[in-house]
């Protein structure tokens, strides 16, 4: 059986921890330095690539692979976090995108007639 909804992974994953009895060490500080640490294991994929190497990345299975395993992590360690604080992932991503399309307006295209 497998969840693919938030509330149901951030579940999967404080029973996993609850069970190794890990959840004594998931505190805000220290999900946030884990979270660093597999953001840059997931950098460190890219590292030397170029521009081009980096957008072909997952045209080979161990690179895509490895990029697949470190956005787990990621994400896993990010959920952990919010599910700390009481943070709703989903929700504070909107409201984010919403304030984003506030102070980031889009250019007017070169097509459209500039207002006066």
């Amino acid at each position: 059986m497998t969840e693919l909804d938030v509330a149901g992974l951030q579940r999967r994953l404080a029973e996993f921890a609850a069970a190794r009895d890990w959840g004594q060490y998931h505190t805000p500080k220290n999900l946030a330095a884990a979270l660093s640490v597999e953001a840059s294991e997931l950098l460190e994929i890219f590292q030397w690539l170029t521009p081009e190497q980096s957008a072909r990345v997952m045209e080979d299975p161990e690179s895509a692979h490895r990029v697949a395993d470190e956005v787990a992590d990621v994400l896993a360690y990010l959920l952990q976090f919010c599910e700390v604080l009481g943070i709703d992932a989903l929700a504070a991503l909107a409201a984010k995108v919403d304030r984003n399309e506030v102070r980031y307006p889009p250019k007017p295209s070169s097509a459209e007639p500039e207002s006066r």
